[in-house]
């Protein structure tokens, strides 16, 4: 049978962001030199452009050899609204002291390009005009040195633009920058406050968006409440119908089914929630079981879709999480998977064979199967209200990365979790929710122990779009802490690394 899949997505196309190519030189080498600086950097661009690992669209500036234009160049992309961030080269020695205007006025992420023109020396004929025109191994150190000076979040790479590895780390490195991006673009809705009395959902709104460029407020679920009742019975006959045509529906919600209401209400909030948040501008929201006025469900299926299509999303008003899900939505565009709202929820302790269980009450994203979902109905046992439709699956096996974002009072820190998600063990056919099952790095209890530790948040994204490279450059350019937790770690370590840091993050705010 043939599904036709109704497009929504707001997940961007990267393409149609532009990161600026900066060469650097100055003109005491003469026109010539500089012509050929020109060539040779639109030759690297070339290569960048060719990059299938690299998103966006790379785009070449002219040779910057003076303060004043190098400082307009950074003005420039800071107010470009399509231009995500830049990548700098010196291709030749260009003195730094010119770069201190403009790197001071950069607001947007940086990329230090450490490259040169040809891969290999030309041993049997090189000569000083070679060595004048490629000056990278020095131009670069004195970069670097005024980077390092002023303080400046940037990336480094480096090798030469044919190898496979510089380019996919460019590309991890824009994949960022669009989460970068997609979070100083974003707009939260918040439906009613975070569940009563839960610590981690808490946070400061106001740094949050001083640090991510996140707006978050609140709108009253009275408002949505409105929005859902007041859809046309076209409209959710047509979300009905594309629900049968998608997923596995089940006999009771199907149409002459003794629970199809139930199906046409979770229509019906998804037609109201979607119009609201797209008649405000919204790419995130979140909804709480403990404030849900006169909605007869709690959110579920619409939620899930709403993810699937790139919404940011966090249950129990958790907004940073939200926050989080929309970045990795982003961050993933165009590559397979997905990313969702996930707990932690409980775990197989067989010894040598720990896992964890991940879900929500209902709201996970079914982005991370490539399988056929299926459309139930099941009681909540929490919040007072009808039983609500939702999408079931397992998300499919292979790599993937946890991530959660916790406010510790001076500072965001990002906790990662490199997993893998296995197939189902055993079947589990009472539990009724999306659900993923996962192996976490290094193993359970190291992995667990120092989650703990850091304090991360149990609600989290799971992406098994991207890695977590990515995420270390976001937090970078985010100037959040990030704790990773990989195969690599160990508890001691790990420890240490939350000392260390707590005293680094204190310090660096006074300096």
């Amino acid at each position: 049978m043939t599904r036709t899949t109704v497009t929504r997505s707001i997940v961007p196309d990267l393409s149609t962001y532009e990161v600026w190519f900066l060469t650097g030189s100055q003109n005491l080498y003469g026109d010539e030199t500089l012509r050929q600086v020109a060539e040779q950097s639109q030759a690297v661009v070339a290569g960048l452009q060719s990059a299938t690992s690299i998103p966006v669209t790379v785009v070449w500036r002219p040779t910057l050899v003076d303060s004043a234009s190098i400082k307009s160049v950074m003005l420039e992309a800071n107010a470009a609204g399509n231009v995500i961030g830049v990548i700098a080269w010196m291709h030749t020695f260009s003195p730094a002291k010119m770069w201190i205007a403009g790197l001071d006025a950069l607001r947007k992420p940086l990329l230090h390009l450490h490259t040169q023109a040809d891969a290999a020396l030309p041993y049997a004929t090189i000569d000083m005009d070679f060595m004048n025109l490629n000056q990278a191994a020095h131009g670069d150190r004195e970069f670097g040195y005024i980077q390092s000076r002023l303080g400046v979040a940037r990336t480094t790479v480096v090798g030469h633009v044919s190898n496979p590895a510089v380019t996919d780390r460019i590309g991890v490195w824009a994949r960022a920058a669009g989460g970068w991006h997609a979070t100083h673009e974003l707009k939260l809705a918040r439906f009613g406050d975070n569940m009563r009395f839960v610590a981690v959902t808490e946070g400061d709104k106001t740094e949050a968006e001083l640090r991510f460029g996140a707006q978050v407020n609140t709108w009253g679920v009275t408002e949505l409440a409105d929005a859902v009742h007041a859809g046309s019975d076209a409209d959710i006959d047509a979300l009905v119908a594309e629900y049968l045509d998608l997923y596995d529906v089940a006999p009771d919600l199907r149409p002459g089914g003794h629970r199809h209401d139930s199906l046409r209400y979770g229509a019906a909030i998804e037609v109201g929630l979607r119009g609201f948040l797209e008649d405000g501008g919204f790419s995130a929201f979140t909804t709480s079981f403990e404030d849900l006025a006169d909605l007869r469900q709690l959110p579920g299926l619409a939620v899930q879709r709403l993810m699937a299509d790139g919404y940011g999303f966090g249950a129990e008003g958790d907004w940073k999480t939200a926050v989080l899900v929309r970045a990795a939505a982003v961050m993933g565009a165009g590559l397979p998977g997905g990313a969702s709202l996930m707990e932690d929820y409980t775990y197989d302790l067989t010894p040598g064979k720990e896992l964890i269980l991940g879900a929500h009450m209902l709201e996970v994203s079914p982005s991370l199967t490539s399988e056929r979902a299926r459309l139930e109905v099941h009681p909540l046992g929490i919040g007072g209200k009808e039983d609500p439709v939702r999408l079931v699956f397992t998300a499919d096996a292979g790599p993937a990365v946890v991530v959660a974002l916790s406010d510790m009072r001076d500072r965001f820190r990002l906790v990662a979790n490199v997993v893998e998600n296995v197939a189902l063990p055993q079947p589990m056919p009472h539990l009724p929710v999306g659900h993923a099952v996962w192996k976490p790095a290094p193993d359970f209890a190291t992995s667990a122990a120092s989650w703990l530790t850091a304090g991360a948040a149990h609600h989290t994204v799971m992406t098994t779009q991207v890695g977590v490279e990515v995420f270390r450059d976001f937090a970078q350019m985010a100037g959040v802490e990030l704790l990773v937790i990989d195969e690599s770690t160990t508890l001691e370590g790990f420890q240490r690394d939350v000392r260390w840091n707590a005293a680094y993050y204190r310090l660096a705010q006074g300096l």
